[in-house]
């Protein structure tokens, strides 16, 4: 199987030699405790394919692994169990009071975080789905990816529910609880850039109601059936240019 990819209307795909292996990528984000993860098991019991960037993050960090070797390195045995795992706590703490040193592990994990989710996607594209959803918590705010969406789907809730139920989740106090969420992009601004918004402020329903909803806008999408007749089209012009390049040949030998 061959991997290419490339632009249609700014937007890029990835496909397989196989024509029915072309899919579009569906980008998952939103802001700390507004609920991506149970919008993202809503959109997994609706059989979508989806590639967990959070999940990706904790297995690159595994003990032995390079990321934790650089990680142990950087920020000394500290931050590190007796075990050999990390210790998230207290990592946690160190780059969410210091801006250089969360950019520091930044550096080191999202480009395996990258590499280990683009392997995943060949997976999904030898198996011809028609798209995969992506679940990146920092989607907008690294944009490594951004290039590659073709539909974003940001999880919304209100301020108040947000900082709620990021206190209660993790036993934060109020100014933990809003270290966390000023760390990232602000929802509004993730809201203006996204093609859906699903408010998961309300109940479980409501927001059952709203992935449905999208759901089937996704699977109505005729966005790769473009991409596989330009690819087909692409094939078939190379192939004629060949053999005609091949016939001009033999002309002249004679």
């Amino acid at each position: 199987m061959l991997k290419c990819s490339f632009a249609v209307t700014n937007h890029l795909f990835i496909v397989s030699v196989c024509p029915h292996s072309i899919m579009f990528l569906v980008g998952l984000t939103g802001g700390i405790a507004t609920g991506k993860s149970t919008v993202a098991d809503m959109f997994m019991q609706l059989d979508c394919p989806l590639v967990d960037a959070d999940k990706i993050a904790k297995e690159v960090v595994q003990p032995g692994h390079a990321a934790w070797f650089e990680i142990k390195r950087k920020f000394g045995d500290e931050v590190i169990q007796e075990d050999g795992h990390l210790k998230r706590d207290v990592l946690a703490k160190v780059i969410f009071a210091d801006g250089e040193k969360r950019k520091l592990l930044n550096r080191i994990t999202h480009p395996r975080i990258l590499k280990s989710m683009l392997w995943k996607l060949l997976t999904f594209v030898f198996a011809g789905e028609q798209f995969v959803i992506l679940d990146i918590p920092l989607l907008y705010e690294t944009k490594k990816l951004l290039p590659y969406i073709f539909y974003s789907v940001v999880i919304f809730c209100d301020k108040d529910t947000q900082l709620e139920r990021l206190q209660n989740r993790n036993n934060y106090s109020a100014k933990e609880a809003q270290q966390r969420i000023d760390a990232q992009l602000p929802l509004e601004e993730k809201c203006k850039q996204a093609t859906y918004i699903i408010d998961n402020s309300g109940s479980t329903e409501e927001t059952w109601t709203q992935v449905k909803a999208v759901h089937a806008k996704l699977r109505s999408c005729k966005a790769h059936w473009v991409v596989r007749f330009i690819l087909g089209l692409i094939a078939f012009v190379a192939i004629f240019l060949s053999f005609w390049g091949a016939r001009a040949t033999m002309s002249l030998l004679e």
